[in-house]
């Protein structure tokens, strides 16, 4: 779909891995950011190839920001933006397991790996977050949200442009070796407390994103999802042709003197 868009706007696109030293970056005009799900487990490294980037979308301050949840929820948070109540569990801290139903899952994560939800005290949960905090990563703890699903609003070049329902099922009681989760998806239109939300999240990005997509659930931010997103194209009419009229602004206003 992004395809068809780019090229009906004069723009002809070209997928490369973001790992391939083959790849002659400076031959591109912009690079764009679309669905290297592979960065969460090499972020530092994902990051260094980022910089060397002269034109890149989202900015490189933008993927600073989004990469680490830590750092994005806690920003959240302080800018008076409701976010789902979040414990931080650093390389050497204790943890004791609450006493409610609770979620782990690393601060540096994509598609849900390393990622499951426990029952309340369940002191299996110390197996997961020792395994996220022994290669110096932190991990979330955050309580189960069960019920309805996530709303999941997609935002290009800062406007509005659609949004949709999402369901993934966290494994129960230890993490699963899956690249991401089976979601069950549906259409959804969002509402404007909803939107409220989301776009007060997204003003505290370091710079105006050319993609985003924000995760709620009960009127709380989940995720503010700034790097490598699935943007659902299908689920938005005409999104797919917004998304590549944004990229071709962007594009000419590197170009401009």
């Amino acid at each position: 779909m992004l395809d068809r868009a780019l090229r009906a706007h004069g723009l002809e696109p070209v997928w490369a891995l973001w790992d391939d030293s083959a790849v002659d970056w400076d031959r591109f005009e912009l690079v764009v950011v679309r669905s290297a799900w592979d960065y969460a487990e090499r972020s530092a490294e994902f990051l260094r190839w980022a910089e060397g980037r002269r034109w890149i979308e989202n900015t490189l301050p933008v993927l600073r920001f989004g990469v680490d949840k830590e750092r994005y929820l806690t920003a959240l948070a302080a800018g008076g933006v409701p976010v789902i109540p979040t414990t931080f569990v650093r390389p050497g801290k204790r943890f004791e397991p609450p006493e409610e139903s609770f979620v782990v899952k690393p601060a540096i994560s994509a598609g849900g790996r390393r990622s499951a939800r426990f029952e309340a005290g369940d002191s299996a949960a110390l197996a997961l977050v020792s395994e996220i905090t022994a290669v110096g990563a932190t991990a979330m703890v955050q309580p189960l949200l069960s019920g309805a699903a996530e709303s999941s609003l997609v935002y290009l070049d800062g406007v509005y442009s659609h949004s949709l329902s999402r369901r993934a099922a966290l494994p129960r009681g230890r993490r699963e070796d899956v690249f991401f989760l089976e979601e069950e998806l549906a259409p959804y239109e969002s509402t404007a407390a909803e939107r409220r939300v989301a776009e007060a999240a997204l003003r505290l990005a370091p710079e105006p994103p050319l993609y985003g997509r924000v995760d709620l659930l009960g009127g709380v931010v989940l995720e503010l999802e700034l790097v490598e997103p699935s943007l659902y194209l299908a689920y938005g009419e005409g999104s797919a042709d917004r998304l590549a009229a944004a990229v071709r602004a962007r594009l000419e206003a590197t170009l401009s003197p």
